[in-house]
C-alpha cells in the first residue's frame, strides 16, 4: 500500500512517490531536522533481510559516484535525493567514456570492499550535473558477510527484481543485463559486474541493448549463447566492450582496475579510427631451424618500414611476436592487439634462394586483402621488404615514403641475429647478442643500427643489474655516440644517452633534452617512452606524466612486459597501490617470469600493509633474478618486519656477496641501522646504481627521508 503525501516516518515527511517495484516503493521525503530532501526506500516485508543487506552494502561505501545512505529505520532506508535522469544512449564516444570511467571507479570501490552489485543497468545509474551516481544495491552480495542472499548462487528471485530506488516512474527488468554465470545461477564474483558493465557501455555507445529479444527467457538464452551485433564506435572502445562481454569470466578483464586502464588507453587513442596493423612473426619454413632469426628479422624490418607511414598505427615487435607458435584465430589476435589488420607470412630459405609468402588479413571478417609470393635471391631481400610495404600501403590507402638507405647483407644478417638474442633477456642470450652486433660492425664499421644495438645491450646490463652501471656506462655511451655520428636521428641511441645522463650524471636537463630528441623521431617506440617515464619523469616526481607515457607505449606494444612494468611502477609512485597490484598481477598472465613485475607488486603490497603477500611476491622475484640485490634487500627487510630474523639475516648474507648497494641499504633501513644504511647508500651512489633514482619511493626508507644525511644524498643527485 502506497504512503500518501504528509505521512511521517520518524523525522521524515513523505512528499510523493518516485517509483515502485518488487522490493517496495521509493519516495521523495523531507528531513525536518536538517531541512533537506531525501529518498526513502520502504521495503516490502518479504525482502526485509535483503533490504538490511542493501543498507549495510551502501553504508560500507564512500564514493562520489555512489549514492549515500543517511539513515535506517524499522523498515525503510534513507538515502541522498539525487536530481538526475537515468543513463540513456546513444552518447558521443567522449561522453560515454567519461561516464564509463566514473561507473568503473564506483564499481572498483565496491569490489574492493567485497561487494558485488549484481544489478548494474542504465536504470540504476543516474546522470546529474556532476556526473553519474550508481544506485540500488538491493541485490548486492557481500562476499565476506552472510546476508539474506548468502554466498551461494544467485536465486531465481533475482530475476524478478525490477525497480531501482530512485528511478521516477520507470520499471526495467534486469534480464537484459545479467552475466552468463548469473543467468545460469552459478557462483558470482566481480567479473559478473564487469560483464554487466560491458552491456551498459554497449548501450551508451549504441542506444540499444546488446541482447534485445522478445521475452526475458529469450534474452537470457541469448546472453548465454549468442554474440551481440557489432558496434559502430571507435575500435578502441569496441575492443573494451568485446572483452567485457566474453562468455567465460576467465576471458574478461579480471578487475575494474584493469577495465579502467583499458578505458583510459582508449581515451588516449585518436577520436577517429585510423588504419592499424600488427605484423606477426613470419613462420620459418626452412630445413635449418637456425634460420628463425632471419624470418623474425624480415617481419621486423617490414614492421619498421610500416611504422614510418604517417597515419598508420603499427603494433610493436614485442607484442606482435608474443603470438609466435600459438594456434589462435587471426581475428582474436587482432582484437587482443586492438588492430584492424594483420600481416602474416612465411620464409623458406635454401642456400642463397628465398621463398617469401605474405598475406594481409582484415580483422573484421578474416578476409584476405592482399597476398603474394616472392621467389628471389638473398640479395633481393630489401626489395622484397619494400614491395611488401608498398602493397600494404596501397591496400590500406596510406602513403609509404621511399627508402634510400643501402645495407651490407652480411652486416644486416648479423644485426638480425643480435636483435633476435637481445629480445630474449637472459645473461647468456645477451652475450650472444653482443657477439653478433660486433660481427656486424666487423663487416661494416659504418652500420649505425649495430652500434645502437650495442648501446641498448650495455644499458640492459645496467638496468637489470647484471653488471655495475659505472662499469658499463662508458661503453653504452660510446656505442650510442658512434650510432648518432652515423645516424643523427637514431632514437635508440638518443634514449640510451638520456638515460645515462640521469643515472650517472644526475643531469636532469641533459636527460630531458636527450629524451625529447629520442621522441622527436617518429614513430616513438614503446621502449623509448618507458625509459623516459622511469628514468626521468618518476625521479622528477611526475607520476601522472609517467603513467600517460606508459599508456601511450602500451597502445603500440600492449603485451610488452617492460611497458607493463613502467605503468605498474608509475601507478605505485602515484600511491595507487591497489591498482598497481591488480594491474601487475594481471600482467603476470602474459609472462610470470618477468622479475620486475614481481618487484612492483611486492613494493605496492608493502605500502598497502600486505606484509605476508609482499613476502610471497618478492620471493618470486628473487628466485627469478638471483643477482637482483634490491629485491633481496626488500625481501630481507620484509622478513625482518614479520619477525623472521633468521631468514632475514640469511638473505642479508647473500647481499654481502653482491657488494654494498641499494639492496643492502634497504635491509639496514628495515633493521633501523642508520649508519650502515647511509654507508650502503653512499656506496650505491659511487657505483651509480640505477635503482638509486627511485630511492624516495623504495619501502623502508620512508622514516629516514628527512634525515639531513639522506637529504644530502638527494642533493648530490640533484633531486631536491
Amino acid at each position: 500500500m502506497q504512503l500518501p503525501a504528509g505521512t511521517k516516518l520518524g523525522p521524515y515527511e513523505i512528499l510523493g512517490l518516485l517509483g515502485a517495484g518488487g522490493m517496495g516503493e521509493v519516495y521523495r521525503a523531507r528531513d525536518q531536522r536538517l531541512a533537506r530532501d531525501v529518498a526513502i526506500k520502504v521495503s516490502a516485508q518479504q525482502f526485509n533481510e535483503r533490504f538490511e543487506g542493501e543498507a549495510r552494502a551502501i553504508a560500507a561505501l564512500n564514493h562520489s559516484h555512489i549514492c549515500q545512505v543517511y539513515d535506517v529505520g524499522p523498515n525503510y532506508l534513507v538515502m541522498e535525493f539525487i536530481e538526475g535522469t537515468p543513463l540513456n544512449g546513444p552518447l558521443p564516444a567522449e561522453e560515454a567514456l567519461r561516464y564509463a570511467l566514473q561507473i568503473c571507479d564506483a564499481l572498483a570501490t565496491a569490489h574492493n570492499k567485497g561487494i558485488i552489485h549484481r544489478d548494474l543497468k542504465p536504470a540504476n545509474i543516474l546522470v546529474t550535473a556532476a556526473g553519474t551516481k550508481l544506485l540500488d544495491f538491493g541485490l548486492a552480495k557481500m562476499k565476506r558477510a552472510k546476508t539474506g542472499t548468502g554466498n551461494g548462487p544467485t536465486g531465481a528471485d533475482d530475476i524478478t527484481q525490477t525497480m531501482g530506488p530512485t528511478q521516477p516512474g520507470m520499471v526495467l527488468g534486469t534480464a537484459g543485463y545479467m552475466s552468463p554465470e548469473q543467468a545460469k545461477a552459478e557462483e558470482l564474483d566481480g567479473r559478473s559486474d564487469i560483464f554487466s558493465f560491458g552491456l551498459v557501455l554497449y548501450e551508451m555507445l549504441s542506444g540499444r541493448r546488446a541482447f534485445a529479444r522478445n521475452s526475458a527467457i529469450e534474452t537470457i538464452a541469448a546472453i548465454v549463447r549468442d554474440e551481440p551485433p557489432p558496434l559502430d564506435a571507435p575500435s578502441h572502445l569496441c575492443a573494451v566492450v568485446a572483452r567485457c562481454l566474453r562468455k567465460s569470466p576467465a576471458d574478461r578483464f579480471q578487475t575494474m582496475g584493469e577495465v579502467r586502464v583499458a578505458l583510459e588507453q582508449a581515451g588516449a587513442a585518436p577520436a577517429h579510427d585510423t588504419p592499424s596493423i600488427a605484423v606477426l612473426p613470419f613462420a620459418n619454413m626452412s630445413a635449418d631451424k637456425e634460420n628463425e632469426y632471419f624470418s623474425d628479422g624480415l617481419a621486423e624490418e617490414i614492421l619498421n618500414l610500416l611504422a614510418k607511414i604517417p597515419g598508420l598505427r603499427v603494433i610493436a615487435r614485442t607484442s606482435a611476436f608474443a603470438f609466435r607458435g600459438k594456434e589462435q584465430d587471426v581475428r582474436k589476435i587482432a582484437e587482443t592487439l586492438g588492430v584492424g589488420n594483420v600481416l602474416e607470412g612465411s620464409v623458406r630459405r635454401a642456400g642463397n634462394r628465398l621463398r617469401v609468402t605474405a598475406q594481409l588479413i582484415s580483422a573484421a571478417d578474416g578476409s584476405h586483402l592482399w597476398s603474394e609470393r616472392y621467389d628471389r635471391d638473398m640479395t633481393d631481400i630489401f626489395a622484397i621488404q619494400d614491395e611488401i610495404g608498398k602493397a600494404i600501403s596501397e591496400a590500406l590507402k596510406v602513403r609509404l615514403a621511399p627508402r634510400t638507405q643501402t645495407m651490407n647483407i652480411d652486416a644486416y644478417q648479423n644485426y638480425l641475429k643480435g636483435q633476435y638474442y637481445r629480445a630474449r633477456v637472459t645473461p647468456d642470450n645477451l652475450a650472444k647478442a653482443k657477439g653478433f652486433f660486433e660481427l656486424a660492425l666487423a663487416v661494416d664499421p659504418n652500420y649505425a643500427p649495430a652500434y645502437s644495438g650495442l648501446a641498448g645491450y650495455f644499458y640492459t646490463l645496467a638496468v637489470f643489474g647484471v653488471r655495475p652501471t659505472a662499469e658499463v656506462s662508458p661503453l653504452a655511451r660510446s656505442a650510442a655516440a658512434k650510432a648518432l655520428a652515423l645516424d643523427p636521428a637514431n632514437s635508440e641511441a638518443h634514449s640510451v644517452l638520456a638515460a645515462m645522463a640521469a643515472i650517472c650524471d644526475y643531469d636532469w636537463n641533459a636527460s630531458e633534452t636527450g629524451f625529447r630528441k629520442a621522441m622527436a623521431v617518429e614513430p616513438v617506440t614503446a621502449t623509448v617512452r618507458v625509459r623516459y617515464a622511469v628514468s626521468y619523469l618518476l625521479p622528477m616526481g611526475r607520476p601522472a606524466e609517467a603513467i600517460e607515457e606508459s599508456r601511450l607505449a602500451l597502445e603500440t606494444d600492449p603485451v610488452s612486459m617492460f611497458a607493463r612494468f613502467g605503468l605498474a611502477w608509475a601507478l605505485s609512485h602515484a600511491k595507487r597501490y591497489q591498482e598497481t597490484i591488480e594491474y601487475a598481477s594481471r600482467s603476470l598472465e602474459i609472462d610470470a617470469n618477468y622479475h620486475l613485475i614481481w618487484f612492483a607488486i611486492g613494493v605496492a603490497q608493502l605500502y598497502a600493509g600486505l606484509l605476508q603477500e609482499a613476502i610471497i611476491s618478492l620471493r618470486q622475484g628473487v628466485e627469478l633474478a638471483t643477482w637482483w640485490g634490491v629485491g633481496i634487500g626488500l625481501l630481507a627487510g620484509a622478513h625482518y618486519r614479520a619477525g623472521d630474523y633468521e631468514r632475514s639475516q640469511e638473505l642479508a648474507g647473500k647481499l654481502g656477496c653482491l657488494g654494498q648497494g641499494v639492496g643492502t641499504a634497504i635491509y639496514h633501513a628495515a633493521t633501523g641501522e642508520l649508519d650502515a644504511m647511509l654507508e650502503a647508500l653512499d656506496s650505491a651512489y659511487r657505483q651509480r646504481d640505477r635503482i638509486l633514482l627511485d630511492v624516495r619511493h623504495l619501502f623502508f626508507f620512508g622514516p629516514y627521508l628527512v634525515d639531513p644525511r639522506f637529504q644530502a644524498l638527494l642533493q648530490r643527485m640533484n633531486l631536491v
